[in-house]
């Protein structure tokens, strides 16, 4: 009897400790949620924007996972599900206010005051609950043990991709960048051949760390936006429109109205100005890249289950390697917000443990999150699990993790947005896509139909260089491997524990790819790079089991170290010509702005590229304080157009091009640009010309200048 009193004993104290634990937990939650709250409010310079971001992108997210009782997450699973929670959470949220605020007089519902009253009270009401509900609350604990030298390597090459970005952009020095770019195939390569120099619990740490390099690389290079040939400026845009606003609603641009309904570059940006008091471009260069950072986090936890750690890390280097990671993805912020939740969708689909009620639950608040940030993506998802569930029924292999409700819950949510909002523009945009792509069908045997890029993948198109011809080859291994890694899941030659949804959903990636490639227009649609891009999200494991099939083919000894050797022998030169490191120390062609813009041609680099300089940026805000569109008709050539559209303002569409056949009005105004004026070179609508045949610009006024850029009126 006695010990049994003093069994009771014990577990109360045991229950009392974990109380005292959990309001502790929650008090510093509290703690945390005022400081930040003092700092925003006293406009503390870094720490409003430190303390800030972290709360608000990751408070939130924490907060919902408890409420919803999401137990034995990993540390990786809980840090990408908070992320992904509280975007989501800022994005429906701000729609929320959005739409209710002004039903009680606030005509300006997304301002400061609004949004951090109403946030923080939301944030609020789910820690009390939470403190009154669970007597245990697990804090987050990170290990300092066992540090070496590739682990202390690990932390300092963001640093080293930042001061190398700003000392590039200052003096012109590509050094400390050379330096951090060839450190990531090392530290990979000393992972995978030996434990002992970077243990496997680093590997989460390792990828986030490489993956914010390798992104700060590149969007840090320039002070200003980088379009690398995407959206971007059309998404500034359309921000500071809600932005000066402080209200989003219809912007009344019928071609940009896909853009315009689409949270991820309205709502979003614009909670972020408010509170964080960060510029826009800030928010688009330093923000979105962390938050897209942790895309190759949620693969690794993905495949971590099937092929193992050391396996996964090399999966997601692949992911990262291709090019268009560190981008032409930084000119597309809607699909970088997208793709966090479009891993985490997938992390559920192929979640065997979590409950049914719980799943649905996440399924619909990711669906939503992604529908509202890029309607491509949602697309391509749509298609993905449509097909998929189809497959299931028909082969009578029911899941639980891909059901009815989950098909139709997507499906109701996307078109119920895309018709509802902005005018049904992403609606009909999507059919626009569908009718070009049937008008194509008749170009089947042309292969032009399919892009240079699609060319250049099949290897029909010819390398510019030996050097060309050497990253083609490697690039061309890494799809032989994916292709010889699916030939040999299908036919069991390997053996990966891939769960079924997956191999169902890595099967209609292959059979999409072959898809883009062999449909006339359809990789012209979005770009082949960008679906190779997202395809790797399932296709990116296969180059493990490639390369199983060749070494088992090879010897039946050492089979996982060759294995290992095969994909170094592949991968780090692959990613040494994809980050343009070979072509700089040669000093050959190159397409990094960030290892080579101080060499490259004016064209690939103010057109091709979209590098903005200083005078362009002054003299796009002189057209912004002077220029009337309702009065005066603005042209520019086609390189000038990015800039104009970002920070001067100017509506798409509303300057018609500049060429030497331009028959200016009355009130014309002709701008030109860095381009132009230095280099003297036209970009006209598709071809190019010399400044010197716009001779009408001799009878017009110059009434701006400042040694880069040139805005020329019509004498009155």
């Amino acid at each position: 009897m006695l010990a049994l009193g003093d069994k009771n004993m014990m577990f109360q104290k045991d229950s009392i400790l974990a109380r005292l634990k959990a309001r502790n937990h929650i008090t510093n939650l509290l703690l945390f949620q005022l400081i930040t709250c003092l700092f925003i409010l006293l406009d503390v310079p870094l720490a409003r924007q430190f303390f800030g971001f972290v709360f608000f992108t990751m408070v939130p997210g924490y907060i919902i996972i408890k409420l919803l009782r999401l137990d034995n997450l990993s540390k990786t699973e809980a840090i990408i599900l908070s992320a992904g929670f509280s975007v989501a959470f800022l994005m429906l949220g701000g729609l929320l206010i959005n739409e209710f605020c002004p039903l009680v007089g606030i005509s300006q519902p997304l301002s400061q005051m609004p949004l951090l009253v109403i946030l923080n009270v939301f944030v609020l009401l789910g820690e009390i609950l939470i403190l009154l509900r669970d007597k245990t609350v697990e804090s987050w604990t990170i290990r300092t043990t066992d540090l070496s030298l590739p682990v202390l390597l690990v932390v300092v090459l963001p640093i080293l991709s930042i001061l190398g970005a700003v000392y590039a952009n200052a003096f012109g020095s590509n050094l400390i960048l050379l330096i951090m770019v060839a450190a990531i195939p090392l530290l990979l390569t000393a992972a995978v051949l030996t434990s002992k120099s970077l243990p496997s619990r680093f590997y989460p740490v390792a990828l986030l760390m490489i993956s914010i390099s390798l992104l700060f690389h590149s969007s840090l290079i320039s002070k200003y936006l980088i379009n690398f040939g995407s959206d971007i400026s059309l998404e500034y845009f359309i921000s500071e429109a809600t932005i000066e606003k402080a209200w989003w609603g219809p912007i009344g641009d019928p071609a940009l109205g896909r853009f315009d309904s689409m949270l991820s570059i309205t709502i979003l940006p614009t909670i972020y100005l408010k509170l964080l008091g960060m510029s826009l471009t800030t928010i688009f260069k330093v923000l979105y890249p962390l938050i897209f950072s942790l895309v190759p986090l949620g693969l690794y936890r993905l495949w971590q289950r099937s092929v193992g750690n050391k396996y996964a890390l090399v999966a997601v280097f692949l992911f990262m390697a291709q090019e268009t990671f560190y981008t032409e993805m930084l000119g597309l912020a809607r699909q970088m917000i997208a793709e966090l939740f479009f891993v985490l969708i997938i992390l559920l689909v192929s979640n065997m443990k979590m409950q049914a009620s719980k799943k649905i639950v996440c399924f619909a608040v990711f669906s939503a999150a992604i529908v509202m940030s890029h309607y491509a993506l949602a697309l391509i998802f749509v298609f993905f699990i449509t097909v998929a569930y189809a497959f299931l029924v028909i082969t009578r292999h029911p899941s639980r993790n891909i059901t009815l409700s989950m098909v139709l819950i997507f499906f109701a949510i996307m078109f119920s947005w895309y018709i509802y909002t902005s005018g049904s523009a992403s609606f009909k945009d999507i059919l626009s896509y569908g009718n070009y792509v049937y008008s194509q069908l008749g170009q089947f045997l042309n292969p032009a139909s399919r892009g240079s890029t699609v060319l250049r993948g099949l290897g029909i198109d010819s390398a510019p260089s030996v050097l060309n011809t050497i990253s083609r080859a490697f690039a061309y291994l890494t799809e032989l491997l994916i292709g010889i890694g699916f030939l040999g899941l299908i036919t069991r030659k390997v053996t990966v524990r891939f769960g079924k949804e997956y191999l169902i959903l890595s099967t209609i990636a292959m059979i999409f790819l072959g898809a883009v490639i062999l449909v006339p227009g359809m990789a012209k649609t979005l770009n082949m790079t960008r679906f190779y891009h997202i395809l790797l999200f399932f296709l990116a494991p296969l180059i493990l089991s490639g390369a199983a099939v060749i070494c088992k083919l090879a010897s039946k000894r050492e089979k996982e170290f060759q294995t290992t050797l095969l994909l170094l022998f592949v991968l780090v030169p692959y990613f040494l010509f994809q980050t343009s490191f070979i072509y700089e120390v040669t000093g050959s062609e190159s397409w990094s702005l960030s290892l080579s813009g101080y060499r490259m041609s004016p064209y690939q680099l103010y057109y091709k590229l979209g590098y903005f300089s200083d005078q362009g940026f002054f003299s796009s805000q002189w057209i912004r304080e002077n220029f009337d569109f309702h009065s005066s008709q603005l042209y520019a050539d086609r390189s000038s157009m990015p800039l104009l559209t970002s920070y001067g303002s100017i509506p798409h569409g509303e300057a018609p091009p500049l060429t030497n056949a331009t028959q200016l009005s009355a009130n014309g105004i002709a701008y030109l640009s860095q381009l132009n004026v230095v280099y003297k070179i036209v970009v006209a609508d598709y071809y190019v010309c010399d400044l010197e045949s716009l001779t009408f610009l001799n009878e017009m006024n110059k009434i701006y200048s400042n040694g880069g850029s040139e805005v020329y009126s019509n004498p009155r």
